[in-house]
């Protein structure tokens, strides 16, 4: 009973001392210039971060971290985010979101932590290799392609974006959209519309695709 109980304060002891490490680790970052820059840790700081989260109820439930595309669980597996709710809500790296896995495998999606955010004004491109990114303040920020195609957005607009506010990001959400050679900004037009009074000033509802229609 004695080498038990021993083994059990040993792994009590590991347990407890390896989240210590992560805990000044994430100290230590925040000591040396407060933003983190996920471009030189990958997916590491996620992991860390998610470490702290919880599985429950047989791996009904479990809680993450948005990486920009994918939620990252305390098992270090990558969880499918739906383009649509994605940007819809406007997620952005760092997001903690609870994912409760129904009983026929649907994947329900509830943003429980989000980060603080900050706005930035920058031109959609793309790249060779088909890539759309937002160009701001000197930074490229990868988008979903789900929110171009819902704004109708093409390269060479202008775009508003949002990004964590101490994170130096890979990726952002699309707030809003100026069409090139236009003066107002494309209205931000929500996904559940209230009253048909609302509609008629519309016209008709955008819908939000997963595919950008070239």
């Amino acid at each position: 009973m004695d080498k038990l109980a021993n083994l059990a304060l040993i792994a009590q002891m590991i347990d407890s001392a390896e989240k210590n490490i992560q805990s000044a680790k994430q100290l230590l970052r925040e000591t040396m210039g407060g933003k983190l820059s996920v471009s030189s840790n990958g997916a590491m700081v996620f992991m860390e971060k998610a470490g702290f989260l919880n599985i429950s109820e047989g791996g009904k439930i479990v809680e993450g971290v948005f990486d920009g595309q994918n939620m990252i669980g305390p098992d270090k597996k990558q969880y499918p985010v739906p383009a649509n709710y994605a940007s819809k809500s406007k997620l952005v790296e760092g997001d903690v979101l609870k994912l409760t896995i129904a009983d026929d495998g649907s994947f329900i999606y509830k943003q429980i932590g989000p980060v603080e955010r900050k706005k930035k004004l920058g031109m959609l491109t793309v790249d060779e290799k088909g890539d759309f990114k937002v160009i701001a303040e000197g930074r490229p920020h990868r988008v979903l392609v789900a929110s171009l195609t819902y704004f109708k957005a093409e390269p060479g607009d202008e775009v508003t974006i949002v990004v964590p506010k101490d994170i130096e990001s890979n990726w952002a959400a699309v707030e809003n959209v100026i069409k090139k050679g236009s003066d107002a900004a494309a209205i931000d037009i929500e996904m559940e519309e209230e009253g048909e009074e609302s509609k008629g000033k519309i016209g008709k509802k955008i819908k939000l695709d997963d595919d950008l229609e070239m």
